[in-house]
């Protein structure tokens, strides 16, 4: 009889339960597998995901923070770890709260740290790929997550005024609009038309993951990393022309130093702000604007 393998009990697991986008899936899988190896160089050998205990999770949390790891990345992991327990019908071997763990309050950001980038035009235009390089620029001028971007089809999400995204393009599946502001915005669009007139920009033949990969080796390739920050950027330009003012990360004032008008219109922009990136709640705006 062979010996239990956590891992390849973690695979079938994941089989099993197909939950979120193909995003959410990789990121579950990359997590669990260095999970995994973790336990197993600590000594937690001949495990499966039934197996699991409270010890084991408590040794992983004490290694993510011996290696100091930050508050939000330990929360994430613990996430995956949830999951498991859950889907083997064992979550109440945890605790319910990460607090329990030791794990401490998340704080979010602050305000010396800006992630928010514009698009390097010279390394843009080492691009070839057109589908790349249209994926790149809805990224920077709607501020949409890199997989919204491969999967938008024009012909469903473009409207008069806005444009609509499906929930199985979306993070959580989240369905949600965006307002078209200006003339750039409606030129990426018009190009986005003559490049996918018909379906999405994933070409013909080929599957989301393999456009994936080809963008991340594209984008390697010619030096554009991080373009997540062109979301930054796309949240702190909306900040501006909803409220006149920098946010807090571009130099702005700070939540202490706005007046009550001024935190009016503060709040109310964070909120649009929200929805527009495809989150539920105002808090996370503080990843992009600061406070």
């Amino acid at each position: 009889m062979s010996k239990p393998n956590l891992r390849h009990g973690l695979v079938l697991l994941m089989k099993r339960n197909i939950d979120g986008s193909y995003a959410s899936q990789a990121a579950r899988k990359n997590i669990l597998i260095q999970i995994e190896k973790q336990l197993k160089r600590g000594g937690y050998r001949h495990l499966t995901p039934h197996t699991l205990k409270l010890k084991h999770v408590k040794f992983l949390v004490e290694h993510w923070q011996s290696q100091g790891l930050s508050i939000g990345t330990i929360k994430n992991r613990m996430a995956h770890i949830r999951w498991v327990f859950e889907k083997t019908g064992r979550e109440h071997l945890l605790p319910k709260s990460n607090e329990e763990l030791g794990i401490g309050k998340r704080v979010f950001s602050d305000n010396s740290t800006n992630k928010a980038k514009e698009l390097d035009e010279v390394k843009f235009n080492a691009i070839s790929d057109r589908y790349i390089k249209m994926a790149l620029e809805l990224q920077s001028a709607f501020g949409l997550r890199r997989e919204e971007a491969l999967k938008f089809n024009p012909s469903i999400a473009i409207k008069a005024d806005r444009i609509h995204l499906l929930g199985s393009w979306a993070k959580g599946g989240k369905a949600r609009e965006i307002p078209v502001r200006n003339e750039y915005q409606k030129q990426v669009l018009e190009r986005a038309i003559a490049i996918a007139p018909r379906g999405s920009l994933i070409p013909a033949g080929k599957k989301y993951i393999q456009q994936l990969k080809h963008y991340e080796n594209t984008c390697r390739k010619v030096g554009l990393c991080k373009n997540h920050g062109l979301r930054h950027q796309y949240a702190q330009q909306r900040y501006i022309e909803l409220t006149g003012m920098n946010a807090p990360k571009a130099g702005g004032l700070t939540s202490r130093e706005l007046s009550r008008e001024q935190k009016s219109a503060d709040k109310e922009a964070r909120l649009i702000i929200s929805r527009e990136l495809g989150h539920e709640r105002e808090e996370i705006t503080v990843i992009y604007l600061g406070r």
